[in-house]
This record gives structure tokens, sequence and C-alpha cells, in this order.
């Protein structure tokens, strides 16, 4: 491994602005060469269904696919993985998931009517979606949590079917992985990945019905095919980059300060950990930390890269400074390591999950604390919220006019609609004013 080096930046400083510009610069997923590429996949797999993926997914995945009954799971062969996996594991799984359901049913939306003085009443209807897509990415990688924290939303809203396409390279399969799909109720689950995945559940194939939504994360491919497909069906996000952002007041052991930014930086070489504290000993104290600390993680070349290219150490004036910069960056979790955080809590504008308090590790969120893991990155935490039930139900608007209020109303739209010159909406609402009904009568 190269010498350990990470980015000291001084918030004080008149260059401090360009500097975090440079330090948040990250190249999205758009790549010409890619795109192209999914292009013709999503065009193949659009025209020629089953056959198309079979034909990618022997590609690309190194399989010897026959018919679509081979890439096919049922939820049987979910049950017979859950039954494989140890028991500790088992136990874990369960208790993520009855965490992630407990925090999730808090944001299930009702339907809702009020009905004014005339008669007329007004309201919302909320319905779940009919059937989603999840991806989760398979092979030797292997993430429960995700799938926990993408079906179990889904569920809650009371969507009618969960799909899920997992892909098998080499034929490798997951236990953990399906077992968690068998917990988190998910109905059918496909062994097919990559952009030809996400084309299937976008226009739908002999085997895989289409979907009103693809969720989960994936590589440069899969977000890429997510994007192409946007309006054909809803997506979640393009993520980027996993981030973390943590303020400490100094007084919180560096240890813990280290590998809360390490448990990001292992991610991949892109992922970005930053530490804003105004005690410039305490920056020296983690940096020695990170280093020590680097050594003993299997992943040690990755996490090296994250910190060295993407990583940094800020120097601020105090905490409220270090909210500032927070709000700045939008990060996707924020960590506040000091005491009493919950007064810094109405300072704090954008960030994707926050996590208060010395104890309270970012991993617990990535697991089992409860709230979702779907998180927004790249700064798009300034308009942009975590995966929730709310993403996977519709709202319908409702208007049911008496007599009275068609009267009252229909004046008002023909006025307006006059104004805008479209006679026709004028001459619709005002068939229903109570002179024309008598007129007629």
């Amino acid at each position: 491994m190269s010498d350990f080096s990470i980015r000291r930046l001084d918030a004080g400083n008149s260059e401090f602005p360009q500097d975090l510009e440079r330090l948040l610069a990250w190249e999205s997923v758009a790549d010409q060469q890619v795109e192209s590429a999914v292009a013709e996949i999503l065009r193949e797999v659009k025209a020629h269904g089953d056959a198309a993926v079979i034909e990618y997914t022997n590609r690309f995945d190194r399989r010897d696919l026959k018919n679509a009954g081979d890439f096919c799971l049922d939820r049987a062969e979910l049950a017979a993985a859950l039954e494989r996996i140890p028991a500790e594991k088992h136990v874990a799984l369960e208790t993520a998931a009855r965490r992630v359901r407990d925090y999730h049913e808090r944001q299930l939306q009702s339907s809702w009517q009020y009905r004014e003085a005339d008669g007329t009443v007004l309201g919302q209807q909320i319905t779940p979606m009919e059937r989603v897509g999840i991806y989760v990415p398979g092979g030797k990688a292997s993430y429960p949590s995700s799938v926990l924290m993408n079906a179990i939303p889904a569920r809650v809203a009371g969507v009618d079917e969960v799909l899920m396409v997992v892909p098998a390279p080499d034929n490798q399969l997951n236990d953990l992985v399906l077992a968690a799909a068998a917990i988190a109720g998910v109905d059918r689950v496909f062994t097919i990945g990559g952009a030809q995945a996400v084309a299937a559940l976008a226009y739908g194939t002999e085997t895989v019905t289409r979907v009103d939504k693809i969720v989960g994360p994936g590589n440069i491919f899969v977000a890429s095919a997510k994007r192409a497909v946007f309006g054909q069906v809803a997506i979640d996000m393009i993520a980027g980059p996993s981030e973390i952002l943590v303020i400490c007041d100094g007084r919180t052991d560096p240890d813990w300060i280290a590998m809360d930014l390490l448990s990001q930086a292992e991610h991949d070489e892109q992922a970005q950990s930053i530490l804003l504290c105004p005690d410039e000993q305490f920056l020296d104290a983690v940096a020695s930390s990170l280093q020590k600390l680097l050594k003993t993680l299997p992943r040690e070349a990755i996490a090296s890269r994250s910190i060295s290219d993407r990583g940094a150490l800020i120097l601020v004036r105090d905490i409220e400074q270090a909210i500032e910069v927070a709000n700045r960056i939008a990060p996707e979790h924020l960590e506040v390591s000091v005491d009493e955080p919950e007064q810094y809590l109405p300072l704090i504008r954008h960030a994707g999950a926050i996590f208060l308090g010395r104890y309270t590790a970012e991993a617990l969120g990535d697991y089992c604390a409860g709230p979702n893991h779907v998180l927004p990155t790249s700064g798009t935490a300034r308009f942009s919220s975590p995966l929730g039930v709310y993403d996977f139900q519709k709202r319908s608007s409702i208007i049911y006019c008496s007599p009275r209020g068609a009267d009252t109303l229909g004046r008002v739209a023909a006025t307006l609609a006059k104004g805008e010159g479209l006679d026709a909406h004028a001459r619709s609402a005002e068939y229903r004013v109570a002179s024309e009904v008598e007129g007629q009568d």
C-alpha cells in the first residue's frame, strides 16, 4: 500500500470555498460508451424479451441458461434458503426486518376528505402501486440489508406484487440475500442483472411482468439503464458514491470517529469520508487512528484510496460553522458526535440521515436501526429524501361538486378560462352554473 495521506482543509481560509468545491467534485454515472451499450441492450430486450435477457445474461454473467425457467425462483426456493442459513443470521435478519417494518409503518399515509359549506367534497385518495421491481447486487457480494430496505417499505405501502432481480455470475447465489427476500415478502426472484434486468422490469418480457417502479443500487450499467427507462417507469434515484460527514467536538474517542469514516471508505474508491472539528489536535489524533486502523481492514486498499483521493479533515471555528459547511455539502450520512446533539438539529437543513450522539454509529443505520438506508447522495439531499413508504404510494385528487358548488366554482373557472382564451373550458364550467341549468329547464 502507498503511504497514507488525507487532505487537510481550514474553513477559515479564504480559499476554502474553492477547496471544498474541488473536494466534492465527482463525475456522474454519465458515460457515452456505457450509455451506448446500455441503449443497445434496452432495445434488444424490448424487441426480443426473454431471448435477449438470456443472451446477455449468458454473455455477461458466464451462465448457460436455456430458457426463462432457468432464471426464476419462487417463494418455496426463498423459504429453503431461509432454512439453510445459520440460526444467528436468521435471527439478525428477522430483528432488522422487524425494526425496518416498525419504522416504516409510521410513514403510511391515509386518504382524506373534507366537505365545504355548500356540500362540495374535496380530498385525496392514497393508493399503492401495483407492482415494483427491486434490483439487488449479486454474485460474491451479499447485500441482504438492501433487500430489506427496498422490499419492506413497498410491502408496508400495500404494493400488490414485489419482484426482485439479482445477478448470479458463474451461477453464484447468496443464501442471505434469498433469505432476506423471503423475510421481506418478495413474491418472485429472477436471477438476472445488469441493464438487461432493468430493461426486463421496465418493458416486461414473456416471463418478467412490467413494473411501475424500479428501486435499488447497481453498477454504472444499472444506473445508466435506470436513467434511460425513467419515464417509462418510475425510479428511486441515480445514486452516487457513499458519503459520510462527521461533526465532532473533539471529545469522542478518535478511533471511533476514524472507524466511522472508514466504514464508508471501504465501500469503494469513490466513497467520501469527511470530518469537521474545531480542535486541530483532535484532527491529528484521527489522522493517526486512520493510519493505524486502515492496516487492520480486509479492504485496506479500497479504503486507503478512498481516504487519500476523496477524504478530508476540516478545521472549523465551532460547531455552528461545522453545520454551515455540512449544509453546503448536504451529505448522505451526517454524524453529530457532540454533547446534547439535539440542540443543533434545527440548524441542520440538508442531510439524508442524521445520526445524533457519540454512540450512534452510521453503520447501525445501514442495517438495523429502522430508517431506510437508501439515501440521497452527491448533494441531492438539498431536494431529495430517503426511500420510504411514500415512494410506493400514489395520490389522486378527489373533487365532488354539489349543485351550489358547481355554480360558485363554475363562475370563477369561466372567468379565468376566458382570460386564458380557452372558450371550451369556460363553456364547460358555465353549463353547470345555476342560471344556465335553470334556463334549460
